[in-house]
């Protein structure tokens, strides 16, 4: 059956922030307490999408979530004469609490969701499971929207399966599609779902940094998808690039169609992972890997310069895939070179184009942070919120919305604002018309019904 890769980009929040909150996450640590340009941010992140979309590629948005959220503050037992007096006094007793209620990370649209095409699924439906993200907990209380936000832009029950998030237990810890590739033939056809997991839940981890996904996570997605156990591979992170700072798959493995394209050190026994790749493909097609020495471009370089963290595109018109990557990877000398050497070999990637997500990035998110795939069949496509479809006149309408209320500037001495709380919630209430998300979409929509 025909279908098409979508890539539905998160929103960058009107909070976006240098809080320093992901252990093991490099550039979140190196850039803690930096001033954050937010408007700058999503601007980028929408010039990124606009360009896919003028390519002739589907692109669509996802909204960003409401920060500070002050819910989860109520909880804790914060209370004022306004939602603006509760977080200025949360920021005040515990501040280190409090950025985790201030953080824009649900930009990272790759941390949303689990997503397995209606191509392999038992029930012929398109599944999304949310991630639960337990192991941050600035990360930990997206869930739910992000549930919200998924059956909102995929509202059709009869083509489009929108699960809860597994249980918020640490054996079933889940970051989502970034540690998820599927590999196939064409995007329509029947493929191969390999799970990436950082660790065994019933094993003891000593790493110097956490492995966020477990094994239990990724086989009770496949489980709860319906995929076939001989089309899904289980392969484990190599305990060398978590503890390099690559603290998802992402970072150091990227593939789509029937291309793989790897670091030597993405997983524990490569070997095996490759071999178990091919006898899953067997009768379906032939996978294409394409390995990065060490020697060529050392994993510290591919995960400062996120070579990895790019898209992997079929791009119309070209015979050969594009991989869009962050400028970053052009400005380091060793991923610059090997673009170059890729590029002009012979390989399945025949051009390298450079994304300015530099506000992104200085947090730990490239271009494929910044997605999420989705495969649509042609009557899938049409039963998506089309209000989330990126075109001339959305994008119009988002950097309006952008310039009109997002700050320059969010500097550490900004973050205790009491007006931040409702100047993120009349940019929310706005996008919400902007996209057909509905006037209860949001937690202070909702409250104040």
């Amino acid at each position: 059956m025909s279908a098409v890769e979508a890539n539905f980009d998160g929103l960058v929040g009107p909070t976006h922030n240098y809080g320093g909150l992901a252990p093991g996450n490099l550039a979140s640590a190196k850039n803690s307490g930096s001033i954050a340009a937010p408007r700058a941010g999503v601007l980028e992140g929408l010039a990124k999408a606009k360009s896919l979309a003028d390519a002739g590629l589907v692109q669509g948005v996802l909204p960003p979530q409401e920060r500070p959220y002050i819910p989860h503050l109520k909880a804790l037992g914060f209370s004022g004469a306004s939602d603006g007096a509760i977080w200025e006094a949360a920021y005040k007793a515990q501040p280190a609490l409090a950025l985790n209620m201030l953080s824009a990370s649900s930009m990272w649209a790759a941390n949303a969701a689990t997503v397995s095409p209606s191509a392999d699924t038992a029930d012929g439906r398109l599944h999304f499971t949310p991630a639960n993200l337990l192991t941050a907990l600035h990360r930990s209380i997206e869930g739910e929207q992000t549930r919200r936000a998924l059956s909102a832009i995929f509202p059709d029950a009869a083509r489009f399966a929108v699960h809860d998030t597994l249980p918020y237990q640490s054996a079933f810890a889940d970051e989502g599609a970034a540690n998820h590739v599927r590999l196939c033939a064409e995007h329509g056809a029947e493929g191969v779902e390999i799970f990436v997991h950082g660790r065994d839940a019933f094993e003891a981890w000593d790493g110097k940094f956490p492995a966020r996904q477990t094994l239990q996570a990724c086989e009770a997605v496949e489980r709860r998808h319906g995929l076939k156990s001989e089309r899904t591979v289980h392969i484990r992170q190599s305990r060398k690039a978590i503890e390099a700072g690559a603290f998802h798959n992402d970072v150091v493995c990227v593939g789509t169609g029937p291309v793989l394209f790897f670091h030597e050190h993405a997983f524990e026994d490569k070997a095996a992972a490759l071999d178990a790749i091919r006898k899953a493909a067997d009768g379906l097609f032939e996978p294409v890997f394409v390995e990065v020495p060490d020697a060529e471009v050392p994993l510290e370089d591919a995960i400062t310069s996120y070579l990895f963290n790019s898209q992997l595109l079929i791009w119309p018109g070209e015979a050969r895939q594009v991989l869009v990557a962050p400028k970053e990877t052009e400005e380091t000398a060793s991923t610059n070179a090997y673009c170059q050497r890729l590029v002009d070999g012979n390989t399945p990637i025949g051009a390298v184009k450079f994304a300015d997500v530099r506000q992104s990035m200085r947090n730990g998110g490239g271009p494929a942070c910044l997605r999420l795939r989705v495969v649509l069949t042609e009557a899938e496509r049409h039963a998506v919120n089309p209000k989330v479809m990126m075109d001339d006149a959305l994008y119009a309408q988002l950097t309006d919305w952008a310039q009109t209320h997002y700050r320059e500037a969010l500097a550490p001495g900004d973050l205790g604002d009491p007006a931040l709380v409702n100047e993120s919630r009349e940019a929310l209430d706005a996008l919400t018309s902007i996209l057909g998300l509905g006037s209860d979409f949001y937690p202070f929509q909702r409250a104040g019904a």
